[in-house]
């Protein structure tokens, strides 16, 4: 074992009791979520859905709480099981998806449901749930202990800053998370894991937040090094992040009597299989090649700008009528649209109108 999860594996002696006191703080003030079971429903021996607590779990990585929960429910009403999710239809899928980013996560999605299904059921380790598609280390934690309450480790950014500051981890970025998972894995009990790991969830979200945590009424405060120096805010010490490459390229904005064209984008690459607008390529240098049928006349009515996981995106919005366009487009109503796209499309399509 390396020094520093040796290190990690003493330095839990340090935090006794913290488990205890967190799940104290987590049955009186514990989240009401829609995919949760609540402390009090766990107490009566009501198990935890896997199916609901993976959908949760994928639609929360890089989304936000309240953003999420509005597909969930959404999804859970369309698709209430893996078997439904599983039989729908992928252009479906792909359009309930629009609006919550990272768009290789819905192909997974199916994937991974289809996959559940061919087994018969859900693995139920996490060397099991690593096997299916799109479930990474932290999410194959969550899983095996929220939906099976196996002894895992769940460790996202919430769980990676309350234990930066508790540990007040002033080293390499990469050796200090690798130092967290260990602590973590050594600290969930053998009774509670699935509520450990909602508390600890819980307690990054609204106490031990990124700015201005509330120290005062944290459970564990006792134990953190950060809080005893004064400065919890200073925690993680990550490194400087690189800034985005840009690249640019124009969108068109065809419309036809409450209709906009639009393409469905091929399977592989950025955005696959989402419903998308007609765009040029997308380039860092140069100047991106105009279609034939564009008039020499048309400008753009402005730009709109995206940020993607590797680079930020400005496209030049032109908005045109039927009449330009050749051939035999894909056409879908504009109220649809707006619902379907992803959001850098819905964002060309709102400044057209």
């Amino acid at each position: 074992m390396p020094t520093r999860e040796k290190a990690a594996s003493a330095e839990s002696t340090r935090f006794d009791g913290l488990s205890d006191a967190l799940l104290d703080w987590y049955s009186a003030h514990a989240r009401d979520l829609p995919w949760r079971i609540g402390p009090a429903q766990r107490a009566k021996g009501i198990p935890a859905d896997p199916y609901r607590v993976w959908l949760a779990e994928i639609m929360l990585q890089q989304t936000t709480v309240p953003h999420a929960a509005r597909y969930f429910e959404a999804f859970t009403r369309r698709w209430p099981t893996v078997v439904d999710l599983a039989d729908a239809a992928d252009a479906d899928v792909m359009a309930a998806w629009a609006g919550l980013g990272y768009y290789a996560r819905a192909r997974n999605l199916l994937k991974c449901a289809r996959e559940v299904v061919e087994r018969g059921d859900w693995p139920r380790t996490e060397t099991g749930l690593r096997e299916l598609p799109g479930i990474g280390a932290y999410t194959a934690g969550a899983v095996a202990a929220l939906a099976f309450n196996q002894r895992a480790p769940a460790v996202d950014g919430n769980v990676d800053r309350v234990f930066a500051r508790l540990l007040a981890a002033k080293g390499e970025w990469k050796a200090e998370k690798a130092v967290i998972a260990s602590l973590v894995r050594d600290l969930v009990p053998a009774d509670r894991p699935a509520e450990f790991a909602e508390a600890l969830m819980d307690l990054g979200a609204t106490i031990c937040t990124p700015k201005r945590p509330n120290c005062l009424i944290c459970p564990v405060r006792s134990w953190c090094a950060a809080q005893a120096e004064g400065e919890p805010e200073r925690y993680p010490i990550k490194p400087a992040r690189k800034a985005k490459p840009l690249r640019r390229g124009d969108v068109y904005v065809v419309l036809r009597s409450g209709d906009v064209m639009t393409q469905t984008r091929p399977q592989n690459g950025l955005l696959g299989g989402m419903l998308g607008l007609p765009t040029s390529d997308w380039l860092e240098d140069g100047t991106p090649e105009k279609p034939d049928w564009l008039p020499d006349s048309a400008r753009p009515i402005g730009e709109v700008r995206h940020v993607f996981t590797h680079f930020e995106l400005q496209l030049s919005v032109f908005r045109l009528t039927s009449g330009t366009v050749p051939g035999n487009p894909g056409w879908t109503p504009v109220d649809d649209a707006e619902k379907a796209l992803p959001s850098v499309f819905r964002k060309a399509l709102k400044l057209a109108f």
